[in-house]
């Protein structure tokens, strides 16, 4: 695959950014291609490993040796192809996604890994670029009715799959666009939301229909759900992490998705009443994933007069830890683009009182230092490191604490049964729930997870609906079905 001796010739080369002052000025995204010719080295590097552990890494099965060879001669449609075959939309993937197939490489045990996410970014690109995506209509249809409540990325892969298998699908949305979390949850300087439009162009030429304005059990009657032959609940793990701290109702104290979603609708035009703003304000942001990191990006963007970031995890080692060896997906220090811009950060740190003034807004942060003790068998217990409290100026803290499952809707006014976690409760490898026409699929199943495990549940979901319609299945499936996320 690729060229034999490309990984000793060539070096891991990754795309360039716009200098910070320049991109925080706007919520474009930022990201400088590199050329056709740096692109075609990067797929030149992927070595003839023999066992590709890229392919354990990656949640979709995604043929990836044989892309980046296609890439490395220069079939660049063939490589789409190949890409397409496994991923509906890596033009998703290709932004959003940790790629824990990088993490798996080969090459990564002596070199930096080959450039997975990056090539399958350039691919699609490639293909939308010269109009090799086209509609795909299915020739013949069955008759059957499926209704996809949530058009994040699992909603969407479900959809696509089953109409292409000639089903009559509908797909439900609360909000009023198209996306779920890749259009308010994802800010713009990540994906520009042309991009997700792009795709959705394309859906509906294939004979999807969208209906937003939506929610299910709220303005739409539930009855008028059942009536479908079959039903696939993508709705999301959307239930948000509170903090029982006192003080914690203070104005000034704000969900991270909230705050997100906001900005997403002012970039597009959107009235939003009393768009809660991070400018000329000391903002803490509490929770060191992903979404506090795009909380980071966001109040720069603002013009925060300063940015600090708590977490209550240790920090992490700079390279991977010896506790995630090679395949597995590293524990290791991840700084974003959005760190870099301006961001204090903070580990081991807990909130223990927001304070506010007479009139209720929040003007600081107490907090105290902690360290987890670790019994072999029993559950981390976190310890306050004695004499540590701090107070912290603070107009502004945001919950970027993830969610704790799906909301209970659905699950009440269908009677659907849930997990031991909260989540919608389906058989191991089936996707379907206690009632049998009923079916669910990604974070709202198996938790808070990756856009790329939402995109391949979305698929195996769709089969098994295909199955339970038809007796049989044409769609494609991963090797392995419903295997462990990371």
């Amino acid at each position: 695959m690729g060229k034999v001796t490309g990984f000793k010739e060539f070096e891991r080369i990754d795309e360039s950014y716009i200098a910070v002052e320049e991109r925080v000025v706007n919520y474009n995204e930022f990201t400088v291609a590199l050329s056709e010719a740096d692109i075609t080295k990067q797929g030149s590097r992927c070595m003839d490993c023999g066992i590709p552990f890229c392919h354990s890494g990656c949640p979709l099965g995604n043929l990836i040796p044989d892309f980046n060879h296609m890439v490395h001669q220069g079939e660049w449609q063939k490589a789409s192809w190949i890409l397409h075959s496994t991923n509906n939309f890596p033009e998703f993937t290709g932004r959003l996604c940790p790629a824990p197939c990088e993490k798996a490489c080969v090459l990564g045990l002596i070199e930096d890994p080959v450039s997975i996410e990056n090539l399958e970014k350039n691919i699609v690109e490639r293909a939308f670029k010269e109009g090799w995506i086209k509609p795909q209509p299915p020739k013949t249809r069955t008759g059957k009715t499926v209704a996809i409540v949530g058009s994040g990325p699992a909603g969407l892969a479900a959809a696509q799959q089953l109409n292409r298998a000639g089903h009559l699908v509908t797909v439900f949305e609360r909000d009023d666009a198209i996306g779920g979390l890749l259009r308010y949850g994802i800010p713009n300087f990540k994906l520009e939301k042309g991009i997700i439009d792009r795709r959705i162009a394309v859906l509906e030429a294939e004979g999807i229909s969208f209906k937003v304005n939506t929610h299910v059990g709220v303005n739409y009657d539930i009855n008028d759900l059942k009536a479908f032959d079959a039903i696939v609940l993508c709705g999301g793990a959307t239930e948000r992490r509170g903090l029982p701290t006192p003080g914690a109702d203070a104005d000034g104290v704000v969900q991270a998705m909230d705050f997100l979603t906001q900005q997403t609708k002012v970039v597009f035009g959107q009235k939003v009443e009393n768009q809660v703003l991070a400018t000329g304000k000391d903002v803490i942001v509490i929770g060191g994933g992903d979404t506090g990191s795009d909380c980071v990006g966001t109040s720069n963007r603002h013009g925060a007069k300063s940015v600090t970031n708590f977490e209550i995890m240790p920090k992490p080692p700079v390279g991977r830890s010896e506790t995630t060896p090679w395949p597995y997906w590293p524990l290791q220090l991840k700084t974003s683009t959005s760190h870099k811009e301006g961001c204090e950060r903070n580990w081991l740190i807990n909130t223990k009182e927001f304070i506010k003034d007479a009139n209720g807004k929040l003007i600081a942060l107490k907090t105290v230092n902690v360290e987890w003790k670790m019994v072999p068998g029993q559950r981390p217990e976190l310890i306050e490191v004695a004499g540590s409290e701090k107070t912290w100026p603070c107009d502004l803290a945001l919950l970027a604490l993830g969610f704790t499952g799906p909301e209970k809707t659905l699950s009440s006014q269908l009677g659907i049964e849930l997990d031991f976690r909260s989540n919608y409760k389906a058989e191991f490898g089936k996707f379907q729930t206690n009632i049998p026409n009923i079916f669910t699929a990604g974070d709202m199943r198996r938790g808070q997870s990756l856009i790329v495990w939402a995109i391949s549940e979305g698929r195996e979901a769709a089969r098994q609906v295909d199955i339970y319609l038809m007796g049989s299945s044409d769609l494609p499936t991963k090797e392995g079905g419903d295997l462990p996320g990371v």
